[in-house]
């Protein structure tokens, strides 16, 4: 079974792209379902955030199991694969575990270090548990690969400074007004991003904060935690001209504030500059509003530019990252090709051991005046034979996950024998993993 890796992201796809692709994290449950109904994915995990999407999946077949997640991405969203195929980079084997590797330990993120993406993965995978289309090998992957990202923060110091996208907004926002003491924040949006951007805009002095969200009890909670206010997401567009920064992180399939509903905005505010960030994916926010005479609007892509700052600083940190995901990467490889590893043993075993009982019996079958003793002297000595011809192949075959030459013999054993190689089931994948 192998591991395939299949997705776009911040690297490889401009925020346009990205957006058609997205999942809704609130509603998993149908692209799960039919993600790992397609014919050669046996598991598979979404991931979804505003800088990738991604599918983790295992498959028998890498090339067939590639291109049926890069038709699914295309098909469930209803866009023309050409388009996408640009854009899409895959991943099997030792690559798609270290790809997953470093994500989770935000060494592929647009700010190196930030420690949103470990949780989103986290998310991810709890539906995927939920809606049962992750099993015995994705489950023991993602698990691993949360234990690695937390070695990579524990032995590290890649996150010891608050860096995240809500941060560079924020570091973006204090670059255009030098002082924010003076200034006011609207956070639309209750989760987790606007969250971390109202711990960062206190941080940095801003006068007061306004939450809203479609959910009011919601906003009241987040506003309480930062002595804010609450405002009815109804009442936005009445509220709007008191905020100079606009942050907005909802789920919204569809934007929310567009130019004619600034105009009226900025006549209440007279026409004094208003900055807006949108992180949303898909946008909340009308690219147009950029038209209207004095708005400001930056998108996740724009933060690009405060995030280099960071790269230096945070180099050395990384590169330490690095070398404890290639250590982790063997350890998880050795155990994935155990599985098929130790099938093909328990069939080259019994493939020898039918032969060898079959000769017995066609020997013992044909002895006149056949010694009391002789089938069990017999029955030792060709055990003995069969475990000594066999020894060194099966020492070899559980070696050889290290060298990286595990399908080769796998594949020349079955062939060369005739093996008839069962799939193990989940209680035998069991019983391999606690081996």
């Amino acid at each position: 079974m192998n591991i395939v890796v299949v997705g776009l992201s911040h690297k490889t796809a401009p925020v346009e792209v990205r957006e058609k692709v997205a999942f809704a994290p609130t509603h998993m449950e149908e692209p799960l379902n039919t993600l790992v109904s397609l014919e050669d994915i046996t598991e598979g995990v979404i991931v979804s955030t505003c800088n990738r999407v991604e599918i983790y999946a295992t498959t028998q077949d890498i090339a067939a199991g590639t291109a049926r997640i890069k038709r699914f991405f295309a098909d469930y969203h209803k866009v023309d694969i050409e388009k996408l195929d640009q854009h899409f980079y895959s991943y099997h084997g030792e690559e798609a575990i270290k790809h997953v590797f470093r994500v989770a330990s935000s060494l592929d993120s647009m700010v190196v270090g930030e420690p949103q993406i470990l949780g989103q993965i986290k998310t991810a995978y709890g539906y995927a548990a939920e809606y049962k289309s992750s099993g015995i090998i994705l489950n023991r992957f993602l698990h691993k690969a949360f234990s690695v990202a937390k070695r990579v923060r524990t032995e590290t110091k890649i996150a010891s400074s608050a860096v995240s996208v809500a941060f560079a907004a924020v570091e973006l926002a204090r670059k255009i007004f030098n002082d924010l003491s003076d200034k006011t924040v609207m956070l639309i949006g209750a989760g987790e991003m606007c969250e971390l951007a109202a711990k960062h805009f206190l941080n940095n002095g801003v006068r007061g904060i306004f939450v809203t969200n479609r959910t009011f009890e919601r906003a009241e909670s987040l506003a309480e935690e930062f002595d804010g206010k609450a405002v009815r997401f109804e009442d936005l567009f009445d509220q709007l001209h008191k905020a100079d920064i606009v942050l907005s992180s909802t789920g919204a399939p569809y934007t929310i504030i567009g130019p004619s509903d600034l105009n009226e905005v900025m006549k209440r505010r007279k026409h004094k500059p208003m900055f807006f960030i949108d992180i949303a994916i898909p946008r909340d926010i009308d690219p147009a509003v950029n038209g209207v005479e004095n708005v400001y609007l930056y998108t996740v892509d724009d933060l690009n530019g405060v995030v280099e700052s960071n790269i230096e600083q945070r180099k050395k940190e990384a590169e330490k990252a690095e070398e404890i995901v290639n250590q982790e990467i063997g350890q998880f490889f050795k155990w994935l090709s155990s599985l098929e590893v130790t099938p093909t043993i328990v069939a080259l075993r019994k493939k020898f051991d039918e032969i060898r009982k079959a000769e017995i019996e066609k020997t013992l079958s044909g002895w006149k005046d056949i010694p009391p003793d002789a089938g069990k002297k017999l029955e030792a000595a060709t055990m003995a034979m069969m475990n000594k011809l066999l020894h060194h192949p099966i020492s070899t075959l559980k070696q050889s996950g290290q060298g990286g030459r595990t399908a080769l013999y796998v594949d020349a054993l079955r062939g060369l024998f005739e093996l008839n190689v069962d799939i193990p089931d989940d209680e035998e994948m069991h019983e391999l993993e606690e081996d």
